[in-house]
C-alpha cells in the first residue's frame, strides 16, 4: 500500500483546518482537487477519515488514529531536514509554538523576532491558546513548544519554568481605584473594562474567574492588543486586567495608575513544555533555549 507525501500533507491540513477549503488552500490546491485526492486516500486506507457535515470536516476515529502518525511523519521529515542541513549552506526549518496572550506577549515575541533574525531559513507558526489547552497541544503534537500559565497534569511532557509574571489591574488616573495599593478581583467587577478580543486567552480568562465569582464582566469594547488596552485605559474608557510584562514604557505613565491583585493566581509561574520523547532536529533544540536563556526572561526566573 503506498501513500504520496502530498496526500498525507493535504490531509494533516485539513484535518488542521476543519475545512476542505482551507486545507486545499495551504497546499495550493482547488477544493475539487483535494477532495479527489482526499477521496483516493480513503480508498487506499479502506475507511473514512473525515465526517462531513455542515460544521465542516470532523474527524472519525480512524481520522484520529491517522492524524497521530501523519503528525509524527512529518516531524520525522522535519528531523531529518534539519540533520541533512548541518552539510548545507543555512539551517532550513519550521517551527511550531502554542502560547497564552501572556507569554506570548510579555515575553515570546521580542525573543522570537531575535530568533529569526539569527536564523533566517526558520520559520515559525505562533498561536495562542488558552494555558488549560496548551499541554494537551503540545502532546498530540498539534505544536513542538507550549508555554502556559499555571500547573499541569498531563503526562507525558518535559516541563520547564519559563518566566514570571503578574496578572495586575490598570486604571486611568483619576479613577476612583487610582488611589488604591492593591484590590481584589470582586471589587474591581463593578467597573467598566477594556478588554482584549473576545477570543484572547487574557478575555476567556478574566471571564471564566469572574463567573467563579458569580459576576459578569462589564466590557465597554475588546481591543486587538495589550497596547491598544493601555491607550483606551489612559484615555479613561475603563480599567484593564493585563500581565505586568507588557506595560514596559506605560509602568511610569503619569496617565496609568497600576493597582496589585490580591489574589493567589494572580502570580503567574509560567512554564515550557515539549514531549519528552520528542527527537527535535537542532534548530528546535536551538530555538527553546533561545527561549530560555533570553536575558530578560530568566530575570524574572531569578530576580535577586
Amino acid at each position: 500500500m503506498r501513500y504520496e507525501l502530498s496526500d498525507l500533507r493535504l490531509f494533516l491540513e485539513i484535518a488542521q483546518a476543519g475545512s476542505l477549503t482551507a486545507g486545499a488552500s495551504a497546499v495550493f490546491i482547488t477544493p475539487s482537487a483535494a477532495s479527489y485526492r482526499l477521496k483516493n486516500l480513503e480508498q487506499a486506507l479502506g475507511t473514512l477519515l473525515f465526517d462531513r457535515n455542515p460544521r465542516g470536516m470532523e474527524l472519525t476515529p480512524a481520522g484520529e488514529a491517522v492524524l497521530a502518525h501523519v503528525r509524527e511523519l512529518f516531524e520525522g521529515i522535519a528531523r531529518m531536514q534539519g540533520d541533512v542541513s548541518r552539510f548545507i549552506s543555512g539551517v532550513k526549518g519550521h517551527v511550531r509554538l502554542v502560547a497564552n496572550s501572556s507569554s506570548l506577549n510579555g515575553f515570546v515575541t521580542p525573543t522570537l523576532g531575535r530568533f529569526l533574525v539569527a536564523y533566517p531559513g526558520i520559520d515559525a507558526d505562533i498561536e495562542e491558546r488558552q494555558s488549560e489547552d496548551i499541554p494537551a497541544a503540545v502532546l498530540a503534537r498539534e505544536a513542538d513548544v507550549g508555554i502556559f500559565a499555571g500547573p499541569s497534569d498531563v503526562q507525558g511532557l518535559a516541563v520547564q519554568p519559563y518566566a514570571v509574571d503578574r496578572l495586575v489591574i490598570v486604571a486611568p488616573q483619576g479613577h476612583v481605584l487610582a488611589s488604591q495599593a492593591s484590590i481584589r478581583l470582586g471589587a474591581a467587577l463593578d467597573f467598566d473594562f477594556v478588554c482584549m478580543a473576545r477570543s484572547s486567552s487574557n478575555y476567556l480568562f478574566l471571564r471564566d474567574t469572574a463567573q467563579k465569582y458569580g459576576r459578569s464582566v462589564r466590557a465597554r469594547l475588546h481591543a486587538h492588543n495589550f497596547e491598544a488596552v493601555l491607550s483606551l485605559v489612559a484615555s479613561g474608557v475603563g480599567i484593564a486586567l493585563v500581565p505586568a510584562s507588557v506595560l514596559g514604557h506605560h509602568a511610569q505613565s503619569v496617565q496609568l495608575a497600576v493597582i496589585h491583585l490580591d489574589e493567589p493566581w494572580a502570580l503567574r509561574e509560567l512554564s515550557l513544555a515539549v514531549r519528552q520523547d520528542a527527537r527535535f532536529p537542532g534548530f528546535i533544540t536551538e530555538f527553546v533555549n533561545f527561549l530560555l536563556e533570553d536575558p530578560q526572561v530568566a530575570v524574572t526566573r531569578n530576580p535577586g
